[in-house]
């Protein structure tokens, strides 16, 4: 069964079953500026999960994309990934844990609507009981009536069965409750009936793999306490496409599933140093970096944008010492966009590999240069810090932004290379040693983010270089040309930046290529078109969830307070042709803005196009 497959029938299953059937959200959460990305199925459901209707109703289901970094040193193992897909069913408030244990084991046995796995294969863990909630004999029955022998329900304690999963330090905050996880035998001959010590050693021996979890969210928790019933129970279900891949294609890891096994092929067959693990690092990293891209995402140094720039690098780094002919990375992406463009019609090949190009060309430049400067500091290291009684060398956060600022070496990258072969002693850094030198990266680098955000500040504030009367007009003419822009080149445009004085505009936004003269008259025409319909600019202040709502454009990173002010331009905020979050100050009717003509269009950076314009 391939991935595709696996995707169609589970929504088609829920569809079935009353769910409807919701986009997956994008990578960059739109209303969470507190993490970079959606790392799981629930995330883009919280409001939901908390108490708030959904416009589609109380029976959902989707594939959510998803990116996860904390592992990224697992990268090449048999399961670690930094994008995978989610699958997902949700009850608000409507069913509860019988009919969501009884349709889990139909869609995974069913052979007919569902993926058809071997029953006899199938082992289910349930919540043990602690003081939030008592043992969850509920769920067990459940199991036992849908065609679980009870033998095989084991029940575990917090650690393993409650969501999110209780370890260390637990300051979660949001929806939470039991949960209760099914694993699926991979061995050949097949594991029986298990005694519970025999079933905890299987799992850690990767015997048994988990396929799906179904979490009973009845509690609200504030940073780490439960505080609260919820107002409605819950069931957030999820499972790893990917991973269920893996099992219902007999394969022993997720790179030999259909969706990579082309991917490694080529590697391998191109490969004049090949080995396993970078080729499994360079499928998944460039996998990434195509849906990272295609919703807006563009290398920087800060944020989402970070973390994009370390992955593409270390995915080019990787090629490098595989040996891989020019433009291998290109012929990846399509193979990647081909693979999955009818699910995901937003991804955007040619922008893409753009990216991917620019930022290719970027590092190979100072790479050579910079492992020069490398093999020059560690010729003769014997031990950390200590070059031999002629030289002392100092590895600190200092050092680590010196890589960073000077070669473009993201952290983990310039540790990933002096641990390896590309310098002339490589040498090995403890867990604790590299964890502390991060923490002292970290510093340096918000030090030295604080001093240009500082240079920044003090030349313009929010754009606007003053209030004169010219600077209004190119400011209202600057949210027309955003618009503008959306409707010309597509929905994967962003605005990076804006500068505006009496002179002109200056508008950044991500984009992947050159605008053609064709495409730079075309939006010249839609905002000119805008200013001789004399469009009224109005302004409210709106609770910023009901703001969202309206589709106003904003920056995604940004943090905002409970109210929003959104200038919009049209006669109502619902009829709109251009609506931001913004504090103005603006025109109040487009027909004082005369005549729009764009000066210049040009590269900032990878992925990021810069317009200057006028009005005369």
């Amino acid at each position: 069964m391939t991935s595709a497959e696996v995707r169609r029938r589970f929504l088609a299953f829920f569809e079935k079953r009353g769910h409807a059937i919701i986009p997956s959200a994008p990578l960059v959460p739109e209303n969470d500026p507190t993490v970079l990305f959606n790392t799981a199925g629930m995330q883009p459901l919280v409001p939901y999960l908390m108490g708030r209707p959904h416009p589609q109703g109380d029976r959902l289901a989707d594939v959510q994309k998803c990116v996860r970094t904390g592992d990224i040193d697992d990268i090449g193992d048999n399961r670690h990934l930094t994008f995978f897909e989610m699958l997902g069913n949700w009850s608000l408030g409507s069913y509860f844990k019988e009919e969501a244990i009884k349709w889990s084991y139909e869609l995974l046995t069913s052979k007919t609507e569902g993926f058809g796995l071997d029953p006899k294969r199938l082992y289910v863990t349930v919540f043990a009981g602690d003081e939030n909630a008592p043992r969850d004999e509920e769920a067990k029955k459940a199991w036992v009536s849908a065609g679980v022998p009870e033998n095989r329900i084991y029940f575990k304690d917090a650690s393993a069965n409650w969501w999110p999963a209780v370890k260390g330090k637990d300051a979660w905050t949001g929806p939470t409750g039991p949960c209760s996880e099914m694993f699926y035998d991979i061995t050949k001959s097949g594991l029986g009936d298990m005694t519970p010590a025999e079933y905890d050693k299987a799992d850690d021996e990767g015997r048994v793999i988990e396929i799906w979890n179904d979490v009973f969210m009845e509690f609200e928790k504030k940073d780490g306490k439960i505080v609260s019933k919820l107002a409605k129970r819950n069931v957030d279900t999820g499972a790893g496409l990917e991973r269920l891949a893996t099992v219902l294609q007999k394969k022993t890891n997720v790179f030999e599933t259909d969706v990579f096994l082309p991917i490694i092929d080529l590697i391998r067959k191109n490969s004049k140093n090949y080995d396993e693990r970078s080729a499994r690092i360079v499928a998944d990293h460039l996998r990434t970096a195509t849906f990272l891209i295609s919703d807006g995402v563009v290398p920087s140094n800060k944020d989402q944008g970070y973390v994009l720039r370390r992955i593409l690098r270390r995915a080019v780094f990787k090629m490098g010492h595989l040996m891989l002919p020019a433009d291998i990375g290109l012929e990846i992406v399509e193979k990647y966009v081909n693979a999955y463009q009818t699910h995901y019609p937003n991804l955007n090949g040619e922008t893409v590999k753009t990216v991917l190009r620019k930022e290719e060309v970027r590092f190979k430049a100072t790479l050579d240069q910079g492992l020069k400067e490398l093999k020059k500091t560690f010729p003769s290291l014997t031990s950390f810090g200590d070059a031999g009684p002629e030289k002392k060398i100092k590895l600190d956060g200092r050092f680590f932004l010196d890589l960073f600022t000077t070669y473009g070496f993201p952290f983990e990258l310039a540790i990933e290379i002096i641990q390896s072969e590309r310098v002339q002693t490589p040498f090995v850094l403890s867990s604790e040693k590299i964890g502390e030198l991060k923490t002292q990266f970290d510093e340096e680098f918000k030090k030295h983010q604080d001093l240009s955000r500082a240079g920044a500040e003090a030349k313009f504030k929010g754009g606007l270089g003053d209030t004169s009367e010219m600077s209004l007009k190119y400011h209202t003419a600057t949210h027309l040309l955003h618009k503008a822009l959306h409707e010309v080149l597509g929905d994967h445009v962003s605005q990076k930046g804006s500068n505006i004085t009496p002179e002109r505009l200056r508008f950044d936004f991500t984009h992947g290529a050159k605008m053609t003269d064709e495409e730079k008259k075309r939006v010249e025409d839609i905002v000119n078109a805008k200013i001789k319909a004399a469009l009224p600019v109005h302004r409210v202040e709106l609770p910023k969830d009901e703001a969202l709502k309206t589709g106003a454009y904003h920056f995604f990173g940004d943090k905002y307070g409970d109210v929003v002010s959104v200038y919009y331009i049209g006669d109502s905020i619902d009829s709109a042709y251009s609506k931001e979050f913004c504090g103005g100050p603006h025109v109040e009717n487009t027909s004082a803005l005369g005549s729009f003509k764009i000066q210049k269009e040009e590269a900032v950076s990878a992925g990021v196009r810069r317009i200057k314009a006028v009005l005369s």
